[in-house]
């Protein structure tokens, strides 16, 4: 991918691009086909094959990821594919790997598979998310992913925390209250994380990442996969802080440790992710000024209101992990 290439780029997917570019990483023909389906970061399409078959092609949003880290990424899910772990993997490509390059856009190409997103219905429900969750990390303890995001406080949030600030996205008569609390929370919380386990996770694993197709549930989307805490993957699809949803959070590792051990002390981790991850979605849209759909999507973004509630959201997950976490 051109590192030059503006994240606006994405005008240049004209429907003759996109099947064109397919057309020929698969060597298959195309029908007229290219239906746009919901993703703000990248660009997905359905695409159909005269023979019938659907696609789905996904094109990276330009300098989000470099393509070693994409290439992270296929790899993990094709490990999985091999470990007969249920996920939906890129197929390969005619003339590189499972990435191909259209108009400087990155993309890789995956067979439509179809399926509802999966519902907790009952105790078992929670046992086999915790079985599928298992069955994941033990896979990407195999490996390491070398370009990817590690998820240790002073290696991901620091930057995080930088950019609102180096950038003048703080409004300057917050920022004080902005830095005594994010350093406050950075003190706390980097020392619990320097024993942790860290292995290739999904990283964004919520519930509309989990599909129940009739054969059983998937995980799906890899794009935001790191290098972290395998309790990572838990915590965003708890119904509630872990106090008060102890019984999924049980349910989960017992279907978990069915396939690997889990680090029971490593809950204490939840809330401070939690905290990150806020931070992280900061930063993340802070980068996405000035892209009209950014303006459509979060018209609030930046402004006194939103800074001073955000603060307040800081402050609570500060006294939290104090109260709770150590």
């Amino acid at each position: 991918m051109d590192e030059d290439t503006d994240p606006h780029d994405f005008e240049k997917l004209t429907p003759d691009t996109i099947i064109t570019a397919v057309e020929q990483a698969l060597n298959v023909e195309l029908t007229g086909l290219t239906s746009p389906l919901n993703s703000y970061i990248n660009r997905v399409f359905e695409l159909e094959a005269t023979d019938g078959t659907r696609l789905i092609a996904k094109f990276y949003r330009p300098n989000r990821w470099t393509d070693d880290a994409i290439v992270d990424e296929h790899m993990f899910i094709l490990d999985c594919e091999e470990a007969e772990i249920p996920v939906i993997a890129p197929l390969d490509l005619n003339d590189s790997y499972t990435v191909g390059d259209a108009e400087g856009i990155v993309f890789a190409i995956y067979p439509k598979r179809h399926g509802r997103m999966f519902e907790f219905v009952e105790d078992e429900d929670w046992r086999r998310l915790g079985r599928l969750l298992g069955r994941v990390h033990r896979c990407g303890a195999e490996y390491d992913a070398e370009h990817r995001v590690i998820l240790h406080p002073a290696q991901s949030t620091a930057g995080h925390i930088d950019t609102l600030l180096d950038e003048g996205f703080i409004p300057p008569h917050h920022e004080e209250a902005f830095v005594v609390i994010t350093s406050e929370l950075m003190e706390l919380i980097e020392p619990m994380f320097d024993n942790a386990e860290y292995i290739r996770i999904h990283g964004d694993c919520h519930t509309a990442n989990v599909l129940h197709p009739d054969d059983g549930i998937m995980l799906i989307d890899f794009d935001d996969m790191a290098m972290g805490p395998p309790v990572q993957d838990l915590w965003m699809l708890l119904p509630d802080h872990v106090w008060a949803a102890r019984h999924q959070v049980n349910l989960v590792i017992e279907g978990y440790e069915d396939f690997r051990p889990f680090d029971h002390q490593s809950l204490r981790l939840i809330e401070p992710l939690r905290a990150m991850r806020i931070l992280y979605f900061d930063a993340w849209r802070s980068r996405q000024v000035g892209d009209p759909r950014f303006e459509e999507s979060f018209p609030d973004w930046g402004n006194e209101n939103f800074w001073q509630a955000e603060l307040n959201v800081l402050q609570r997950q500060l006294s939290l992990i104090r109260e709770r976490c150590l």
